[in-house]
């Protein structure tokens, strides 16, 4: 395994031209940030993940989390590391000033998560899940609930969760049976059972606020009857300090394929005292928000991964000698990353990273103008672009880190089936992403039949449009290398528009549905290759070096290598859902 070097000067450059840092530190609220600040911080953070909690990656995945006596242990390499990263305060760099936060932009955190996400994916778990339980507390939760919590998960004292999901409850949230029973001071007594619960024991930290959707007596059935309760681990007493225990039972963690390092809890509630979030039976409303936010942190999560997954490949291509490369001399011994092939798996593979980085960085920062615009018309935009954008930044980003970090393994070649290399962990941790906060095929289902559609299908064709509006500047950069994007961005933004229209006019649901995974990766190869161009149109304007010329050609790569595998997933979207029925049930059961 090779040391994790930060892609500072990467994220820098998407922050300054994708999400156009300059302007976020323009909204209200930042008037105590600058760029030179953000700069230094983003330099440190990157230090402390590099220094701090990279060494702890290994130890996590090869010792893992146990439990004893009730209690989840973690690694001990964990403990120092968690203590030395709520000491220096990187959890609280974007948490909210007036509960101990020091309210640099959310995307500025975003680019901190990346690096964590990068450093250890299991790890990274926790304060990822603390991040959205802060925001569905500050934007929901009532005072007293906020003056209680709000300061000790921004300082990450305490950690947060989110429990949804019940052994008969999967995706399909409404069927949940948890129960709250209102008590006579105001509180409720929450009942049941939670699984697959991320971070849900610990022994980090004093408190977890697990953030828990459950039943009222008098629900109305289905997710319409569903509320959203605040329910810690450890009480907490008048004065702030913590009590009893909440009657909130580990009954057991998952022994799962990778992701050793993040305990995934059984958790069991019998009467624990919960806190109501807003209004009875809006608890999806609200958890939604939370759930957002963690599918846009999930895709960090393939890109942080896969970004590791990628300099380890680079390391040992340039290290691993075989073959002898065209033109060498006959006694000579090469390097593999010297072979075509290796080199392509390599472009390959920093190509699709610098993609998602675009996407991401441009998703994170329509949420955060979605919330702190000053003209109302900006926020509904910024609004709208988020919530076209999220179920490609989930399930395009992880489906990517999957097929990265298997790519990198075969850079290994043998060596990268051997646990030993380091390879197989990221492969094996970052097959999860797909899955977890809604599986990849129900963010392709989100898409096509509620974002698509959005103000009669204009969110939507605006971006179309904003992709095709990059042949003016490609054109007029001056620069041949971009002039040769113009023509594979174009044939792939055409087949695009033509499956998006496909899909607005299409009646039948579920014609739509067959469509809507080849549709999404479609939109995300796409999308990939215009945020690429919008990078390299910005690196072909800059003083040019080493790293800006690389910029350019990585955009030239993808547009040549990549993009035109984007029109091949037309039909299959046009195609709707006969031939995926045309095999009765009984026709898919292995003959015997």
């Amino acid at each position: 395994m090779v040391d994790f070097t930060p892609p500072l000067r990467d994220i820098k450059f998407n922050l300054r031209h994708i999400a156009d840092l300059d302007s976020l530190i323009e909204l209200p609220g930042f008037e105590h940030v600058d760029a030179d600040t953000i700069d230094g911080a983003l330099d440190e953070a990157g230090r402390f993940m590099a220094e701090v909690i990279a060494p702890t990656n290994r130890a996590g995945d090869e010792i893992g989390c146990t439990m004893v006596d009730g209690q989840v242990i973690t690694p001990d390499a964990f403990k120092g590391a968690w203590r030395k990263y709520v000491d220096a305060g990187w959890s609280a760099v974007a948490g909210p000033p007036d509960y101990g936060g020091h309210g640099f932009p959310e995307t500025v955190g975003f680019a901190i998560s990346e690096m964590f996400v990068a450093a250890n994916l299991a790890f990274s778990l926790n304060p990822m899940l603390t991040g959205s339980a802060i925001t569905v507390i500050r934007d929901h939760a009532d005072e007293a609930v906020r003056e209680t919590y709000l300061e000790n998960l921004v300082t990450a004292e305490w950690t947060g969760t989110m429990l949804l999901t019940e052994s008969e409850a999967g995706s399909d949230v409404g069927a949940l049976r948890a129960k709250a029973i209102p008590a006579d001071d105001g509180t409720y007594l929450v009942s049941g059972s939670k699984i697959f619960i991320t971070w849900g024991d610990h022994d980090l930290s004093d408190n977890i606020v697990h953030l828990v959707l459950a039943r009222l007596p008098d629900a109305p059935p289905g997710t319409r009857g569903i509320s959203l309760f605040v329910v810690p681990k450890m009480l907490v007493t008048a004065d702030g300090t913590i009590g009893s225990s909440n009657r909130v039972e580990t009954v057991s963690i998952e022994h799962k394929l990778g992701i050793h390092g993040s305990p995934t809890a059984v958790l069991s509630f019998d009467k624990s005292v919960g806190y109501l979030v807003g209004e009875p039976n809006q608890g999806m409303r609200y958890m939604f928000a939370m759930m957002n936010q963690a599918r846009r942190e999930v895709g960090l999560e393939g890109l942080g991964i896969s970004e590791r997954a990628y300099q380890q490949a680079v390391s040992y291509a340039q290290e691993r000698t075989q073959g002898r490369a065209i033109g060498t001399a006959k006694t000579d011994v090469s390097p593999i990353i010297e072979h075509p092939d290796v080199r392509r798996m390599l472009m390959t593979m920093k190509a699709y990273n610098e993609a998602c980085r675009g996407l991401l960085y441009d998703t994170a920062a329509a949420g955060e103008r979605a919330h702190r615009a000053s003209d109302e018309g900006d926020r509904k935009a910024a609004a709208a672009r988020v919530a076209l954008l999220t179920p490609v930044a989930k399930a395009w980003c992880t489906d990517v880190g999957v097929t990265m970090t298997s790519i990198a393994v075969q850079v290994h070649g043998c060596m990268g089936y051997v646990e030993e290399s380091g390879a197989p962990q990221h492969y094996r941790d970052a097959r999860i992403t797909p899955i977890y906060e809604g599986t990849n095929g129900i963010q392709a289902i989100d898409l096509v039949m509620r974002k698509l559609p959005m103000a009669d299908g204009s969110v939507v064709r605006s971006f179309l449009d904003e992709m095709a509006e990059l042949d003016g500047p490609l054109a007029n950069a001056g620069e041949p290398r971009l002039d040769s994007i113009r023509e594979p961005l174009a044939a792939a933004v055409a087949p695009l528009r033509e499956a998006t229209e496909w899909l607005l006019a299409c009646e039948d649901p579920n014609d739509r549905l067959a469509g809507a995974t080849p549709y999404l990766d479609m939109f995300g190869t796409v999308a990939g290759g215009a945020y690429l161009a919008r990078l390299a149109i910005a690196a072909a304007g800059e003083d040019r070096d080493e790293w800006m010329e690389a910029k350019i050609d990585t955009a030239v790569f993808y547009a040549h290598q990549i993009l035109p595998r984007a029109a091949g997933w037309l039909s299959s979207i046009t195609a709707g859902a006969g031939e995926l029925f045309a095999v009765p049930v009984e026709g898919l059961e292995p003959s015997r």
